[in-house]
């Protein structure tokens, strides 16, 4: 059975089942708008609050959503990351603080929304997917993240603490380094969202690595699990296109489209993360190319493997032809007392020796033969 849900309505409460093994959800047909879909298995929710202006820097851990209401209205800029989704007071008390619409809180709690951009009367909202490589394998772990961007505070929500690639930024906040802390909101969500988009040049390098295994195992020794890694990368390489090919159009739009929240210099900073979507599109369409190349080649290989196998046999059995036939002739046991032509070498001396060594002779000539048309060479295999 999949994973349990509960679902947080104006009218009723139930369980849903989620049976996709990547969290993914849908609503019923007629379901009302704004409903919000909570995992039961979800990561209790933690604040953490960071506070900054060119001069100081405030940063609290998990601390209320009501403490964290006394910074908004301050001259400062607040950034406050909501990690974890597993409380609904605290994602109620949420949408009531920082004034939510009630579609808006429904795509930052449901972590199956497509990366976009939508932008209200105060706020913009961003939704993007991070992806986190596995340690030690190759993989990642994917989760969403959404960002809800006012003129003096950012609103962060992800679905794990686990999976965070925002500390670089964190660490620059901390040490001042930079002009982080002498820009605005948007500058922050901007440096956010580019380490997001630049978290996915580690994952495919690891991608680059494993398809150059994978090439030199498919040319020497192509077995079985070969093809399920060949399949598993393509597989995941899918993932990871699904992922940021909407990533690369919403944060197009933000270049595009000009918004009150973000400024021009900031939007030319923008510009540099979409040609890094761009980079990281090229790369994802190229080991997708070569894991489908990989995939011929697996064939290829095989289709060789087995042509070399039947050569052999092939050889093996041309070589035993001619002394089947001497065996066979010489079986049929003649009786050389009625006629001296009923196989006369019957009664030589030496005549089973020379049987053998005629035997012998013939498969030597053969090998022989075979050895200078080149037909004994192994060309499935190729030694470095």
């Amino acid at each position: 059975m999949g994973k349990k849900y509960r679902r947080i309505s104006q009218v009723t409460s139930q369980a849903i089942e989620d049976t996709d093994d990547y969290r993914e959800f849908y609503h019923h047909p007629g379901e009302l708008p704004g409903t919000i879909n909570i995992r039961t298995d979800s990561v209790p929710c933690t604040i953490r609050l960071i506070d900054y202006n060119d001069g100081e820097f405030i940063d609290k851990n998990n601390i209320s959503l009501e403490e964290c209401e006394k910074y908004l209205d301050t001259h400062s800029v607040s950034w406050v990351d909501v990690q974890g989704l597993g409380s609904i007071d605290t994602l109620e008390t949420l949408g009531n603080i920082f004034n939510l619409h009630s579609l808006v809180l429904e795509d930052v709690v449901n972590m199956s929304e497509r990366p976009k951009i939508e932008e209200y009367e105060e706020q913009l909202v961003i939704i993007a997917r991070m992806v986190v490589p596995k340690d030690f394998t190759c993989g990642f772990y994917s989760e969403q993240v959404s960002f809800v961007l006012s003129k003096n505070y950012l609103l962060t929500v992800q679905e794990e603490p686990e999976h965070d690639c925002f500390e670089p930024v964190r660490s620059r906040l901390e040490r001042s380094r930079g002009i982080i802390r002498k820009r605005g909101a948007d500058y922050l969500a901007y440096a956010l969202l580019d380490a997001i988009v630049d978290g996915f040049f580690p994952v495919l390098e690891k991608y680059g690595d494993r398809i150059e295994e994978l090439e030199e195992e498919v040319i020497a020794n192509p077995t079985r699990y070969t093809l399920q890694s060949i399949y598993q990368i393509r597989r995941e390489l899918l993932q990871l296109r699904r992922a940021i090919w909407p990533q690369r159009n919403a944060i197009n739009s933000l270049i595009r489209d000009s918004s009150e929240l973000i400024s021009a210099e900031v939007q030319f900073h923008f510009r540099d993360c979409y040609d890094h979507t761009i980079q990281v599109m090229d790369m994802v369409e190229t080991y997708r190319e070569l894991a489908a190349g990989l995939m011929d080649v697996y064939m290829s290989a095989v289709s060789n493997k087995m042509n070399e196998i039947m050569k052999l046999l092939t050889v093996i059995s041309a070589i035993f032809i001619p002394l089947t036939f001497i065996a066979g002739v010489y079986g049929m046991n003649f009786n050389t007392e009625k006629s001296q032509y009923n196989m006369p070498e019957l009664n030589w001396y030496w005549g089973y020796p020379l049987c053998l060594a005629v035997m012998a002779a013939i498969a030597s000539a053969l090998l022989f033969i075979f050895w200078r048309r080149g037909w004994l060479e192994n060309h499935s295999s190729i030694k470095n």
